[in-house]
């Protein structure tokens, strides 16, 4: 299969987790558990039975990374499928998406980055977005709405967190990185979930049992095999154009599919997120590929 279309089949998946979720009528944090649960399984198949590149096993000074970067992966599922529950799936997808602003904040002074004018430039225009969104009279129509973004914005910090941790993890390929996280996830989740009210799959109906095992073997397990599997095949700039297609389906789901409300400031907020998102990845990508 072609790495663009592995890449878009990716996005695809990652864009339709929000109206599957819909579907599982369990508490966010175990259904991240047996999302982590089922993905990992499935990875730990693939790396025995189908991995042709010879498997890394972290080092000892990268295992404290993992551990905190799988409790983070784990936790910011949890609040994203909070955001879910308690908002649109376009609300809860724009405040979800202000994670790579973070990430832009913080790595100039985590790992010494030079940030240009365009950047910052960037930044703001990200934060002026979510102001619009924050300012619009229908986010504070009722409390889910602004509960929802509360969550999503949350989920947003940790897997900001995620990312800049894996930065630091770079001599670990990415997919066993990612196999590590899934599994030191199941050890903060597991008892979070315990600590909250116990298990509650035994109530799921068929429908709920079958939703769960797609969100976790197709939306996770296989959507990290096609979207690490592609990246090696394609440029930066494509990465960061087709991570794109994942807010953009999410938003016309909401719209069109769900006929959720979203309001001119929501929207134009969004566009001056994601827009000044993708500008500054795109701009990242061309600098990592022109000589130094």
């Amino acid at each position: 299969m072609p790495a663009k279309l592995k890449l878009l089949l990716s996005m695809v998946i990652f864009g339709t987790i929000g109206l599957l979720v819909r579907f599982i009528a369990l508490s966010s944090q175990e259904t991240a558990l047996f999302r982590a649960v089922i993905a990992f399984l499935l990875l730990l198949v693939f790396r025995l039975f189908f991995q042709k590149e010879k498997q890394q096993l972290p080092q000892k000074k990268l295992l404290l990374l993992l551990i905190f970067s799988g409790a983070a992966l784990g936790l910011n599922w949890v609040f994203l499928f909070e955001a879910y529950r308690y908002t649109s799936l376009s609300l809860a997808t724009l405040s979800y998406y202000f994670a790579p602003v973070l990430v832009m904040l913080f790595s100039p002074f985590l790992f010494h980055e030079k940030t240009s004018p365009l950047q910052w430039a960037c930044l703001l225009c990200s934060v002026f977005g979510l102001v619009l969104i924050l300012i619009s009279p229908d986010t504070w129509s009722g409390q889910s709405h602004s509960t929802g973004i509360f969550f999503g914005l949350t989920a947003a910090v940790f897997y900001a967190a995620v990312v800049l941790m894996n930065k630091a993890m770079k001599q670990l390929q990415a997919l066993d990185r990612t196999f590590f996280q899934f599994f030191a996830s199941l050890f903060v989740l597991l008892p979070y979930v315990v600590a909250t009210g116990g298990f509650q799959i035994q109530t799921l109906p068929t429908s709920g049992l079958l939703a769960l095992l797609v969100l976790g073997l197709l939306h996770t397990g296989v959507a990290y095999l096609l979207y690490f599997s592609s990246l090696s095949a394609v440029t930066g700039q494509e990465a960061a154009l087709f991570s794109y297609v994942d807010p953009a389906i999410a938003i016309f789901l909401s719209i069109f599919l769900l006929h959720e409300p979203t309001s001119l400031f929501q929207l134009a907020g969004g566009c001056c997120i994601l827009g000044a998102t993708l500008v500054h990845e795109l701009f990242s990508a061309k600098r990592q590929q022109s000589p130094s």
